[in-house]
């Protein structure tokens, strides 16, 4: 099979890695993807939003699959575009997406079908959001914009000041343009949390190894929000128990939701947990593979990910046998310094070889570019430095061993990933 990946990440990196390791997949390409990426595919210079162009591409190159990664493109109809062409797409259709795409439809879903979440309501006025917010006067409270908004698009206010200037900040400064035009105000869950991705067709679904996102950018989860700054797995946190708890009271209800409305979800659904002392409730959905989720949850995968695409495709995900590693793994996000704010691009790196990787991990490019022999940085998040072991500690200190081999000017990346979570 030849594949057309859409997508320029580290999410895109580790799925091309992996879709090599198939005897099944012929040629491998990817729209625009980056610098290490090239190292794996043959990159090319399209946009994901450009329907017409990403399918003329698939129909001269007689493309079997295109794999739409990012959620912009599913959120717009990608899919939908390329399956009414008559080719083959991996990935939810736009009236699917939308349970990541508009925070407000997937909150009223969870209400509709008793799918467990934070109590919440919604706004289309800032005046009246604040009244709300006061009336309630709980802090923290976390305000979301309805919209995508590069995984930044949630504040956790810590008093009335802070609300107020969220507020202010999404709907009317329009931090993250139209995607503010209405929030959700909710209320503050404690708990760990957990990172769930699975594969679905509609009918069958099939969760991958849990995993734990570090989202604050600096050490001991300070600093701002970012799209992620390293990954663990397995989550320490979710057990058995507590995984067959989610299956029956959130995963396999979403779906069967999602049928009722009439927006079968075909493709990676993730599903972020927190595990109150109320038991599991969601947080939010993904309607794809979650980054740098994909990095570590990906490396453990030992089955053929050609066949789970094409089962998810087909709808006959039951026949497919999915099996995973005992082992852990851990990504650490080297960063541009000053991300997730301004940063600086263009940085020659040092230490990787040609093909972007250093001994003992397997380094995922998310802002890399790849010139004339040598890797410069070209994004925030520049590439996820991941390994596996035994324990969690054999594959955090496998995955540090290997950051302290590559040097950029003004890197960035977080010493605690995995550290401050250890069940005690």
């Amino acid at each position: 099979m030849d594949i057309l990946m859409l997508g320029s990440g580290g999410r895109e990196h580790a799925l091309i890695k992996k879709l090599k390791e198939s005897p099944k997949v012929g040629k491998l390409y990817c729209a625009p993807g980056n610098g290490g990426i090239s190292r794996d595919a043959e990159c090319v210079d399209i946009s994901v939003m450009d329907k017409e162009k990403i399918i003329a591409f698939a129909k001269e190159k007689n493309i079997d699959i295109v794999f739409v990664a990012p959620d912009d493109p599913l959120a717009a109809g990608v899919v939908d575009a390329i399956n009414d062409a008559g080719i083959r797409a991996f990935g939810p259709v736009a009236k699917a997406a939308e349970i990541e795409s508009s925070k407000v439809f997937s909150k009223n879903l969870m209400k509709k079908y008793n799918i467990p979440t934070a109590a919440y309501e919604v706004f289309s006025e800032p005046k009246k959001a604040i009244e709300y917010i006061e009336t309630q006067n709980k802090f923290p409270t976390v305000i979301k914009a309805d919209g995508l908004a590069l995984g930044k698009g949630v504040i956790i206010a810590q008093n009335l000041e802070e609300a107020k200037d969220a507020v202010k900040s999404i709907m009317e400064d329009k931090k993250f343009g139209d995607s503010g035009n209405n929030i959700v105000v909710e209320e503050f869950l404690t708990g760990p949390e957990v990172s769930v991705l699975a594969f679905t067709d509609g009918k069958t679904l099939k969760p991958m190894i849990s995993s734990m996102d570090h989202k604050r950018a600096l050490d001991g989860d300070k600093g701002l929000n970012t799209g992620g700054m390293g990954t663990i797995s397995p989550n320490p946190y979710y057990t058995a128990e507590i995984a067959e708890l989610c299956m029956n009271t959130i995963f396999m209800p979403t779906v069967e939701a999602m049928n009722k409305e009439c927006r079968q979800f075909k493709g990676c659904l993730y599903f972020g947990l927190m595990l109150t002392p109320d038991g599991p409730k969601v947080i939010e959905y993904n309607s794809r593979f979650g980054d740098p989720e994909a990095q570590v949850v990906l490396t453990l995968l030992k089955s053929d990910l050609a066949d789970i695409i094409n089962a998810v495709i087909d709808e006959n995900l039951d026949e497919v046998n999915i099996e995973w590693s005992n082992d852990c793994a851990a990504c650490i996000v080297m960063a541009s310094g000053g991300y997730p704010a301004s940063y600086k691009k263009g940085i020659e790196m040092i230490g990787l070889d040609e093909n972007g990787q250093v001994d003992g991990a397997v380094v995922f490019h998310a802002g890399t570019k790849y010139e004339n022999g040598k890797f410069y940085t070209n994004g925030g998040r520049v590439i996820g430095v991941t390994s596996t072991g035994k324990t969690l500690d054999d594959a955090l200190d496998n995955a540090y061993k290997a950051v302290s081999k590559i040097t950029f000017d003004g890197a960035h990346y977080r010493k605690d990933i995995g550290k401050t979570h250890r069940v005690k």
